[in-house]
């Protein structure tokens, strides 16, 4: 019996039980949608993390202070000030896989336009610092190296500023606001980028020199970061260490003596949040892949039914000369029918599902070709596998048995 009448068997066998065939279906159905849906879902959220982080600047490699060990005790890492000019200096100086450097300080305080006002952060930095974050101006212009050196009280605002400050839809260049007591001119308004990975909302902010902040708000010679950009992606690791060299040096730390600084870049960020988003991935696929373990068993049971209904069928058929293997397989491909079947369905109900959540709920999602891929052959696997002790069972019956069988 060749295969295309074991197929025409297992069909019509399938055809006189439509919904018991359906059923048996749905927890393949069930899985396969579960499962695309939920690895979707992560990869998805996966992919909006990478986005997010990349967009703060794919390149940017992040220099903080950081506690050292003295006396074999750790100092708290927030009492730590470490990083001074000298190091920005040595890095501009020393720039060989590095394209831009700036320090940043920043300070919290109330922000006043006349009769408005709005809690936020000033933030002091290099005029390359919107290179390094790859942000660009949308209205008036930048200050520059001349502001820097004279502490100018000049600033840039972030688009949430703009709208508390001026929700009347007027632009703000130009004009006068005040930063705690500081009168400020506005120069430029930033290109408004949303929040990022961590939640934070990246409009709430003033850009000013660094130099303004030190010297007008907080007296300090100290940086709370400094901010550099290596020259493409692939130089980022030999940028890395191109800066703690730098920095060790300038430092005079000994051969054996912590760092006094960290240094973290993008990629580092990127592999952390993508790793625990792979983790929450494949554990919701596992629990979502726990419907089609539930589904085989199901094909199981039903094949066994199937089976116990068809014995004289199965005896009269190997009474007029069918074999062990043409029973074997023509039960086996009934419950691969079946399986198959259920998968198609359930693989189109999960891509479904991943629009019905991305257009509702604005989840981020991603339907990959692998997760289908993989669906579709655990579906053959899964009607292989629970449909074979069935089907061993009917090749196996005695045919004069099977004829008496009531």
């Amino acid at each position: 019996m060749n295969a295309f009448n074991l197929i025409q068997i297992a069909l019509r066998a399938l055809q006189r039980n439509k919904l018991r065939a359906f059923l048996t279906m749905l927890g393949i159905i069930i899985g396969v949608a579960a499962v695309i849906a939920m690895v979707a879902i992560g990869e998805g959220s996966k992919k909006s993390i990478q986005d997010q982080i990349s967009a703060m600047g794919s390149n940017m490699i992040t220099i903080r202070p950081n506690s050292n060990v003295t006396g074999g005790a750790r100092l708290d890492a927030t009492t730590v000030q470490s990083l001074t000019e000298d190091d920005v200096v040595a890095l501009e100086k020393n720039m060989q896989y590095i394209n831009a450097v700036s320090p940043a300080v920043s300070s919290r305080g109330q922000a006043i336009n006349g009769a408005f006002n709005w809690s936020t952060t000033m933030q002091g930095v290099s005029p390359d610092y919107l290179r390094i974050r790859d942000w660009p101006i949308s209205d008036g212009f930048s200050f520059n190296a001349s502001d820097v050196t004279s502490a100018a009280k000049v600033c840039l605002l972030g688009q949430t500023v703009v709208d508390n400050l001026f929700p009347n839809g007027e632009s703000p260049v130009g004009k006068i606001i005040r930063f705690k007591t500081i009168p400020m001119k506005v120069i430029g308004v930033l290109q408004k980028k949303g929040e990022n990975a961590f939640g934070q909302d990246q409009d709430d902010i003033i850009l000013t020199p660094y130099t303004t902040v030190q010297k007008r708000i907080q007296s300090s010679i100290y940086f709370q970061n400094i901010y550099a950009s290596a020259i493409d992606e692939n130089s980022t690791d030999a940028a890395t260490q191109e800066v703690s060299d730098v920095l060790r040096r300038t430092h005079r730390l000994k051969q054996g003596d912590d760092d006094d600084f960290t240094v973290r870049t993008q990629a580092e960020l990127i592999n952390t949040f993508s790793s625990t988003s792979q983790l929450l991935t494949v554990l919701l696929a596992a629990i979502a892949g726990i419907s089609l373990v539930v589904g085989g068993i199901g094909i199981m049971n039903i094949m066994y039914v199937s089976v116990t209904e068809r014995t004289r069928e199965i005896g009269l058929r190997m009474s007029i000369g069918a074999r062990g293997i043409d029973i074997l397989l023509q039960f086996l491909i009934e419950a691969i029918l079946i399986s198959i079947t259920g998968g198609i369905i359930g693989i189109a109900l999960g891509v479904t599902a991943t629009k019905v959540v991305t257009a509702f709920l604005s989840w981020p999602t991603l339907v990959t070709q692998s997760s289908i891929i993989i669906s579709f052959m655990v579906c053959v696997i899964t009607g292989v596998f629970f449909g074979y002790y069935p089907a061993q069972k009917a090749s196996r019956l005695d045919p004069i048995e099977a004829l008496r069988y009531e």
